[in-house]
């Protein structure tokens, strides 16, 4: 049985994260109550995302929090990595399954209903729902949704939802209320002067929102 939390979930981005580092961001934001960290780098070689993949791997050995890779099938099985995140504009969910084997975490974006119920969710184990609101973190993203269509999205599968899209801590209720499992975030804890306390005011509100 695969076991992950998508409460609060960290997408690094390697521009937001220059200051300290996706590195050293990620292992204080999971001091900090983050519960799950995605490394997405656009940019980056396979070489590349394989060196930093198993640093952050090494930074987050003995924290039970599970690493996800974007999109690089090839990084996430040479790192090692917990899980893989793809796209609709990536490998198709299918294939990227046969690839990674039957252990390792595979998320799969949706926009749409439509997207959303057609997910096999004997492929995919969850879904990152959105972009619940514009974001300058991802250019050229799909229109927004919104609240309203977030809620839709969840409504459309059986799968666990982790919202994504612009969300900052005072969100936190209506997504949680939208019915997502949590919120994936980049610039509410990348860049932050202390991403640490970032995310524990996010993760504080994700407790009391469920309390």
């Amino acid at each position: 049985m695969k076991r992950f939390d998508l409460s609060l979930y960290l997408v690094l981005d390697p521009d937001l994260c220059r200051p300290l580092g996706m590195v050293e961001t990620a292992r204080l934001a999971v001091a900090g109550g983050v519960t799950m960290v995605q490394l997405r780098d656009k940019n980056a070689s396979s070489g590349q995302m394989i060196e930093t993949g198993r640093a952050l791997k090494t930074a987050l050995s003995g924290t039970g929090v599970p690493l996800i890779v974007n999109d690089d099938v090839e990084a996430a099985i040479a790192i090692g990595a917990d899980g893989l995140h793809v796209g609709q504009d990536d490998r198709d969910a299918q294939t990227a399954r046969g690839l990674i084997g039957p252990d390792m975490i595979l998320g799969l974006s949706v926009e749409t209903e439509a997207l959303a119920a057609a997910v096999d969710p004997t492929v995919v184990d969850y879904i990152g729902a959105g972009p619940v609101f514009a974001t300058q973190t991802k250019p050229g993203h799909k229109p927004p949704v919104g609240l309203e269509g977030l809620a839709r999205l969840v409504a459309a599968t059986s799968l666990p939802a982790v919202a994504i899209g612009g969300l900052k801590t005072g969100h936190v209720e209506a997504v949680l209320g939208a019915g997502a499992r949590g919120l994936a975030v980049v610039s509410a804890i990348c860049g932050q002067p202390d991403p640490q306390v970032a995310a524990h005011q996010l993760s504080e509100a994700i407790r009391k929102a469920r309390s």
